[in-house]
């Protein structure tokens, strides 16, 4: 026979206030929260997720929406997100919308008719309309990596800014004045971001902006791969480059080989994002890096606080540093 709260409160001690305050989703005091869960486990006791969801109006599910599944900072991203959200009693559904306005307008319709909880988002959208229509049905938004204007939410991020000023300083300070840029879609806000860090960089050096300096990449593969080549072909004095995100940064490299330029003797480079193939890369690359852990954790706080604190306060925006692992693809010039 299936186990019952009266058998979790006789095998606890518990009032059955107080183990329905949790299963419903309530607050309980930590030591309880430990005795309740205890029992569960061994009693092997199962919730009724939607009849708990029926009476609590709450389905204890948070939808997650990102551009690419296949990019590797998402998905990791996600892991980590989910992996906290579990610990807290939520699952989660996720969404890729492939990088598509349309679809990403799909996957809010989608996940609203499914009751879901919360949204936390990587938004793909310039406008926040349809996240602010999230709102006003009472679903919470939080948005990761990217800032929408005129949207009122929580958002976590990190200062693409000062760390690609930085990284771009190593280059400079390394003796390099002629140094291109892989930028990514110019509507996106971490594309302006950077953009912006890189003139910074140039700017405090007096060094002359030069647009055939920048190439936009698209944020893919290929596109890495076309603006190297187009860096390479307007620029015969460029002596390094910064990449600004994973994909761009293999399609880079690709074209680095398929030109046959040695790194770094003859192209200095500066990538972002990708531990693991930065280090598989010979020579080992310099990259930017992000706190994923960080990013995750704070973006699954956010909302936490808003469904189960109910906290009504301000939205905030959360900004975390880059971090850079050095390698060997900086030639010193001077």
């Amino acid at each position: 026979m299936a186990a019952t709260i009266k058998d979790i409160a006789k095998r606890t001690g518990l009032g059955l206030a107080t183990i329905s305050s949790y299963l419903n989703g309530g607050n309980v005091r930590e030591k309880n929260r430990i005795l309740i869960e205890e029992a569960i486990e061994e009693l092997h006791f199962e919730v009724n997720e939607i009849a708990r969801g029926l009476k609590t109006n709450r389905t204890k599910i948070i939808g997650i929406i990102i551009p690419e599944l296949n990019n590797p900072f998402f998905s990791e991203v996600v892991a980590e997100m989910e992996d906290i959200l579990r610990n807290h009693g939520y699952a989660t559904m996720l969404c890729d919308c492939r990088t598509d306005e349309k679809r990403e307008a799909e996957a809010i319709e989608f996940l609203k008719k499914r009751r879901v909880d919360g949204v936390i988002s990587v938004p793909v959208t310039r406008e926040g309309t349809y996240f602010q229509e999230l709102q006003e049905s009472g679903i919470p938004v939080v948005t990761v990596d990217r800032k929408l204007e005129g949207l009122d939410c929580d958002c976590v991020l990190v200062d693409n800014r000062v760390g690609t000023k930085s990284a771009v300083e190593r280059l400079i300070q390394a003796g390099h004045r002629n140094i291109g840029i892989i930028t990514g879609k110019n509507d996106v806000y971490t594309t302006k971001e950077r953009l912006l860090g890189y003139y910074d960089a140039l700017d405090e050096a007096e060094i002359e902006r030069d647009d055939s300096m920048i190439a936009n990449g698209q944020f893919t593969i290929q596109g890495g791969a076309n603006a190297l080549k187009e860096l390479v072909e307007k620029n015969e004095k460029m002596t390094a480059v910064y990449v600004c995100n994973y994909e761009m940064m293999v399609g880079a490299m690709i074209e680095v080989n398929e030109l046959g330029i040695r790194i770094p003797i003859q192209l200095s480079f500066i990538g972002f994002d990708n531990i693991e193939f930065a280090k598989a890369c010979v020579p080992r690359l310099s990259i930017v890096t992000q706190p994923i852990k960080d990013i995750a954790k704070e973006a699954v706080n956010c909302m936490l606080e808003r469904l189960e604190d109910g906290k009504q306060t301000p939205a905030h925006t959360i900004s975390l540093p880059t971090d850079f692992m050095g390698g060997e693809s900086i030639q010193a010039l001077n």
